[in-house]
């Protein structure tokens, strides 16, 4: 077995690796907002078909589904596989006109190449050797050339061709040189981009998508004369997004591909080679993508998740008729096994759960109907790929080439990770147990629900989320609390149906789904509005510059009145990558400290989609202050992905609410700070009895503390207005401590903190972090380092202030004053604070 396969199985077997080197998952794109362009343009390993192709006969496909390359007749259930790299997945197949072969797209942890299959002989070649991203090839008509999207040389998505011949490739070149935009993109690399090729009939033209001075959206359709590049122009005017995928019909006369269209799901739309106004193929609540025309144009072939996972169709041009093309029988290159898992829990009532397999040929393997997840970094020390995953509801069966598999069975923080490596027999069926150990906290620190504050149940992913199944997903997790916030992607809100004000009736006894509001502007920082009583606040976002709502006004704190107005709470999420450095940063434009010191903000989210150290940084700056504000936690989970940075509930926020599982008991205790923030490790703290978010006079104090955790530990220590002032020492597993002592402590606030040096591949996320809210010390009393925290705050004002005076695009003037004057009146406080006048604001927002 290969040395990288052995270190990957290890993952299963052990406790985790301190230090570990944890990488995003195809480093080598030099993209922004990884979390974007791989799951909405990447092809990604899920259960169901993802892309497909046709055969010249017209009434044969080969297609792409769970890693392989499978060959199916639509008047048969007959797949058979073509395709079975070990250690690596094939995507995005395009066949031969002549039938011969087909090239396609393979994924092996480090780079994804382009390859060639014989479809007579199943030679495999390698077309591509340069470790880049070389997605979507596309034959040309004669089979004499590729055309496809590589980052080789740029980091960036741009077109290539080349001739192909038995040799492989030759002359291989870009088609477009690398071209910097004027305008100053959030959402997309400042480089314009190139995807979505495909050839017109006659070989002489390809059909993409381009963003040339585009600022939202990845673009508009172009044709482009593949021998002459400069003679290119726009086909058609539209906000796409990845996936659009033009495809001219084999008549020359209609030009096919898939966008939403303002809409809140891609569907098929047609338009012609002069760009007439386009028109929808079809309709539905659900996404139609990777869409490919027939040889003859009779027959539309696409991808759909009408159902929840990926599902192939077919449909004729003329008519709409359409037929499910499913794999009831499948031929397989490897023997297979059946592995029939049951999860239960530590009184033997099944449990469902994340479960991650890996299968003796080094690929991971779901149920047939599961929806298939992978992480979004990995250490490649330990491992050759991402870890994949799944929800299990037991019992849940899988088909698995037999030999040696490794199972990894998770549910939640308060259980033990459960881990076993069991041989598969060629044939045959083998039950296997999983039975789940509690290591919860002592009820004397709390009795506590979970709840994540951030969950996007739809964001444009492979699959379609509803509030049912988001149920599903948070119970697997052991989370109570689901809270889907709803938001906007530029012109789309994909969950904007499924707003209402009052918990969702798909809610269970264990999983409380409720939906509230993100609220987007990058300029200000990004909102979290929990339990809005009436209505979504539009448009919904802010500062969205070469576009109609360019106007950095609403300011957050215009926003958080609004919300307030009708009973929300208002949260800043994912708040900092880096710590934020008033004297060097190019921009400052996050609003937090000034919404905070005129007390429009509820929570903050300490353990997010951002880095946690930084942003902890930053609110113990605040604490020092005497503003309580606690600590919330979310994922911003696209629980629609197949590629998502970890599951609902990564992360989340432990309310102590005397167990109530109701939304007004989870408020009360998020608004009163009672309960802890964590990715993994449980954290209990009492102070002479009194729990996080109470008050207590300064003097001597009793502590009491517990750690209770999934995963190694390596720092748990006691914080005193952002001093460590006790540190444990943890042994054996470092999962579990129980300890008390004395502490003489003045005023200001103590909390309980727990962190990893390094990332642990068992927590999906950065790296292990947990943290309590504070406990209080005497009435109002601020840190020593006070007014150095507040002339910090202060100079972050003139910085953020600076960026608001330079912005050219507000709608009125009156705009642009109410901004200046309320970013100001927060200076002026924070110079007061620091100065050591007192501060009416700040006596009002710190309580």
């Amino acid at each position: 077995m290969p040395r990288r396969l052995t270190a990957l199985l290890a993952l299963f077997l052990l406790a985790g690796a301190a230090q570990a080197a944890r990488e995003p998952v195809l480093k080598q794109v030099d993209l922004p907002h990884s979390y974007y362009w791989r799951e909405l343009y990447l092809p990604q390993l899920t259960t169901g078909p993802s892309s497909a192709t046709f055969l010249p006969d017209g009434d044969t496909l080969i297609y792409s589904m769970a890693g392989s390359l499978w060959r199916q007749r639509l008047d048969g259930a007959t797949a058979t596989e073509l395709t079975h790299p070990a250690r690596a997945y094939d995507y995005q197949p395009d066949a031969a006109r002549d039938g011969r072969s087909v090239v396609f797209a393979r994924y092996d942890g480090n780079a994804i190449e382009l390859w060639q299959l014989d479809l007579a002989s199943g030679r495999e070649q390698r077309l591509t050797t340069g470790g880049a991203v070389n997605v979507e090839p596309r034959l040309s008509p004669d089979g004499k050339r590729i055309a496809w999207v590589s980052t080789q040389g740029s980091g960036h998505f741009n077109l290539f061709v080349a001739e192909l011949d038995a040799a492989g490739l030759h002359h291989a070149r870009p088609l477009l040189g690398e071209r910097k935009s004027a305008l100053d993109r959030y959402y997309y690399s400042a480089f314009d981009h190139a995807i979505n090729p495909s050839w017109s009939p006659d070989g002489k033209t390809l059909y993409y998508v381009s963003n040339p001075e585009i600022g939202w959206g990845t673009g508009d359709i172009f044709a482009m004369d593949v021998d002459q590049p400069a003679q290119r122009h726009r086909v058609l005017g539209e906000e796409t997004s990845w996936s659009a995928r033009p495809e001219l019909a084999p008549d020359g006369k209609r030009l096919l591909y898939a966008s939403y269209h303002g809409r809140q799901w891609q569907q098929l739309w047609l338009t012609t080679p002069d760009g007439a106004a386009p028109l929808p193929l079809s309709f539905g609540e659900f996404d139609r993508r990777n869409a490919r025309w027939s040889p003859d144009g009779k027959r539309i072939a696409y991808v759909d998740n009408r159902d929840g996972n990926t599902a192939l169709r077919v449909m004729d041009a003329l008519g709409g008729a359409t037929r499910d093309v499913v794999a009831t029988h499948r031929v397989t290159r490897l023997p297979q096994a059946q592995l029939v898992l049951d999860i239960v829990d530590e009184h033997g009532a099944r449990t469902p759960a994340r479960a991650a397999l890996l299968a003796s040929d080094g690929r991971a393997y779901a149920p047939d109907a599961a929806w298939m997840y992978a992480d979004d970094g990995f250490d490649r020390a330990l491992q050759s790929a991402e870890t994949h995953y799944f929800h299990c509801a037991p019992p849940c069966t899988l088909e698995v080439p037999a030999g040696r598999v490794q199972l990894w069975v998770q549910h939640g923080f308060a259980y033990a990770p459960w881990r076993q490596a069991v041989n598969l027999a060629a044939g045959r069926a083998t039950p296997l147990r999983a039975q789940l150990q509690p290591q919860r906290l002592p009820d004397t620190f709390g009795r506590f629900i979970s709840a994540d504050l951030h969950i996007h149940m739809n964001y444009g992913g492979h699959y379609r989320n509803t509030p049912a199944h988001l149920a599903a997903q948070a119970r697997a997790e052991d989370l109570d609390l689901a809270w889907d916030l709803v938001v906007n992607k530029e012109e789309r809100f994909p969950d904007i149906a499924a707003f209402r004000t009052d918990p969702d009736p798909a809610s269970t006894s264990r999983a409380l789904v409720l939906h509230g509001q993100e609220y987007h502007t990058s300029f200000w920082g990004h909102l979290g509005l929990l339990n809005l009583g009436d209505h979504l606040l539009m448009p919904g976002f802010s500062a969205y510059r070469h576009t109609a709502m360019a106007s950095p006004y609403p300011t957050n704190g215009a926003i958080a009145d609004l919300a307030h107005a009708q009973g929300a709470l208002v949260g800043y999420v994912h708040p900092f990558d880096t710590l934020p450095d008033p004297a060097h940063d190019a921009v400052l434009s996050n609003e937090l400290p000034a919404d905070v010191i005129q007390g429009k903000v509820d929570y903050i989210e300490i353990v997010g989609f951002s880095d946690h150290k930084a942003t902890a940084q930053v609110w113990y700056r605040l604490l020092n202050l005497g503003f309580h504000l606690p600590t919330g936690a979310g994922t911003d989970a696209m629980a629609n992905y197949a590629s998502l940075r970890g599951p609902v509930g990564l992360n989340r926020v432990f309310l102590d609410t005397g167990g109530q599982r109701d939304r007004a008991a989870a408020l009360a205790a998020l608004k009163a700070g009672h309960g802890f923030a964590s990715n993994g490790p449980l954290l209990g703290l009492l102070l002479d009895g009194a729990k996080p978010g109470a008050q207590l006079a300064t003097g001597r104090h009793h502590y009491r503390v517990a750690l209770r955790s999934p995963v190694a530990v390596d720092h748990l220590e006691l914080v005193h207005n952002g001093q460590v002032v006790k540190a444990f020492t943890l042994s054996g597993d470092r999962r579990h401590l129980d300890a008390e002592g004395e502490l003489d402590l003045d005023g200001g606030w103590v909390l309980l903190r727990a962190w990893n040096d390094g990332a642990d591949p068992e927590v999906l996320d950065l790296y292990p972090y947990a943290t309590t809210n504070p406990v209080w010390l005497g009435d109002h009393v601020l840190a020593p380092s006070a007014r150095e925290d507040a002339a910090w705050f202060a100079r972050w004002m003139d910085r953020t202030i600076e960026a608001a005076a330079a912005r050219d695009d507000y709608n009125t003037a009156a705009e642009k004053r109410m901004t200046l004057d309320y970013l100001g009146k927060a200076r002026d406080a924070y110079r007061a604070l620091a100065a050591g006048k007192p501060s009416t604001t700040t006596a009002e927002a710190g309580r």
